[in-house]
C-alpha cells in the first residue's frame, strides 16, 4: 500500500532565515562588501517590548528588519557597539504568506533595506541595491 499524504511542511525556522541574509549579504558588490566585516546578523522571532515601544510599534508583526549602529562615514565614539541587522522571523513570515513574494526574495529586500541604513542610502539607492542583488 502507498502513502498518498503530502509530505509535511514546516515554517522556515531562524536558521534557514540566517542563511537567506547571508546569501543576500554574499551577494552585495563591491565597496558595499568591503564595509560589513564588522556587521553582526541576528535573527529573533520577534522584536523586543523595548524596541517595540521606542519605535513606537504596537504590532510586534509590524517590524520585520532594524538597523541599529553607527553608519559608514560617521567617526566611532567610545563605548559604540557594533552596527547589527536583526530580521523578526514571524513578521517576515507572515508577510511571506499574506504577499506571496518569494521568501529569499522579501529576505533580500528587508536586507538590503537595513544594510542601507548601515551606508547612509536614500531609499531610492536602497532600490536600485536590490535590484542589482535580486535572488
Amino acid at each position: 500500500m502507498s502513502d498518498t499524504r503530502q509530505p509535511q511542511r514546516f515554517a522556515p525556522t531562524k536558521e534557514d532565515i540566517e542563511t537567506l541574509a547571508l546569501q543576500a549579504l554574499n551577494r552585495l558588490p563591491d565597496p558595499f562588501a568591503a564595509h560589513l566585516s564588522n556587521v553582526i546578523l541576528f535573527v529573533e522571532d520577534f522584536a523586543d517590548e523595548q524596541v517595540l515601544k521606542e519605535m513606537e510599534i504596537d504590532d510586534p508583526f509590524g517590524l520585520t528588519g532594524l538597523y541599529t549602529g553607527r553608519p559608514v562615514g560617521h567617526e566611532a565614539q567610545t563605548g559604540d557597539t557594533p552596527p547589527t541587522v536583526h530580521l523578526f522571523r514571524r513578521p517576515l513570515l507572515d508577510e511571506w504568506v499574506e504577499t506571496g513574494v518569494a521568501l529569499d526574495a522579501l529576505i533580500t529586500h528587508v536586507v538590503v533595506h537595513e544594510i542601507g541604513h548601515h551606508f547612509g542610502l536614500s531609499d531610492l539607492d536602497m532600490h536600485v541595491l536590490e535590484d542589482m542583488v535580486a535572488p
